[in-house]
This record gives structure tokens, C-alpha cells and sequence, in this order.
């Protein structure tokens, strides 16, 4: 639904370069436990709703939803600039719980957002010098083809797959941020 998830990616791009601003300001390491808490809130409300995600609701072309897409474009769009693991985790979740969308139309409409953030924190970091062109080439190159591979298999799969992966990746990235706040 391209007239959500435009405002939604614009709002994102300006969130993404205002919180790539804010990393020179606030050490983004007093994040981990805040986005712990979170992945773990995110991971429980979609093992216990069981149905969350499987199938999507028509949304009326009104305000609502479009404010609705706006916030959650400039918060995420803050948030992956600044921090910004797990960005796509966020986006699919709120996406399904205040869009109303399944896991597949989150998921690519997601992507699209996130390609916003992505692009609008690159351009600030490039402006100020802080890229590492060797890391980020390899970075893009693995992210292209995992991309391939991971779109394939949504498409293939459908929503209940995707649901599934989700929660793989979640509860990855709980793992990951557990060992980095409780052991780093």
C-alpha cells in the first residue's frame, strides 16, 4: 500500500539522519538493555498471539493509518540511524500490530522503509567522513543476495512461514543483545 508506506519511508529517512546525527551526541552502547526489553516483548506477543501477522486487514485511505505510518517511519527511521540492529524486526511488528498487515505485506513494505533509513544514514555518514567503503562492499554485497534468497522463500512460503522466520530472527537478536549487554 504504497500511500502508507511512502509517508512511512519519508519519515523514516528524516528519523535515520537526524539519529545518525544523534551517535556523536549519546553513546548508543545504553541502548542495549532498553532494546533487549523490547525484542523480548516483541518475541512474546508473537508467540502468544498466534494468529498475529497470519492473515492482514483492509485499512481505509484515511488519516489514521497514514499518522499511524508516519510514526512508526520517524521512530524506527530515529532509531536505525542512531542504533539501528533489529530495525526491520520493528517495523514488521508494528506494521502487523498498528497497520493491520500480514507478515508478507509487513515484511516488503518494511524493506522499502528500510532502504529509506538506510540510504538517509549513509548519506550522513558519508558527508562526515565515517564510511569504511571495504566493510560496507561486502556488507551491501551479502545483504543483496540474502535479500534474494530471502524474498524467494516468502514468496514461496507466505505469511506463516515468514511469521516463522521472524521469530527466529527475534529471538537471535534477543540472544545476541543479552550476550553483548550482560557479557560485553
Amino acid at each position: 500500500p504504497w500511500w502508507l508506506v511512502l509517508p512511512s519511508a519519508i519519515a523514516a529517512a528524516i528519523g535515520s539522519w537526524l539519529g545518525a546525527r544523534a551517535v556523536i551526541l549519546f553513546p548508543p552502547t545504553l541502548l542495549r538493555p532498553l532494546i533487549l526489553l523490547l525484542l523480548v516483548g516483541v518475541a512474546g506477543y508473537t508467540f502468544m498471539r498466534k494468529d498475529f501477522g497470519v492473515q492482514g486487514r483492509v485499512l481505509a485511505h484515511d488519516a489514521q493509518p497514514t499518522i499511524r505510518a508516519l510514526a512508526i517511519g520517524s521512530t524506527v527511521g530515529f532509531y536505525d540511524g542512531f542504533f539501528g540492529p533489529g530495525t526491520g524486526s520493528f517495523l514488521i511488528f508494528l506494521f502487523i500490530r498498528l497497520l493491520g498487515m500480514d507478515f508478507l505485506l509487513a515484511s516488503v513494505s518494511a524493506k522499502i522503509v528500510n532502504v529509506a533509513t538506510n540510504l538517509a544514514a549513509i548519506a550522513f555518514f558519508v558527508a562526515t567522513g565515517a564510511a569504511f567503503w571495504k566493510a560496507a562492499a561486502v556488507m551491501a554485497v551479502c545483504n543483496l543476495l540474502g535479500s534474494r534468497v530471502g524474498t524467494a522463500l516468502a514468496l514461496r512460503h507466505g505469511a506463516a512461514f515468514i511469521r516463522k522466520a521472524f521469530l527466529v530472527v527475534v529471538v537471535i537478536l534477543i540472544l545476541r543483545f543479552s550476550a553483548d549487554t550482560f557479557l560485553g
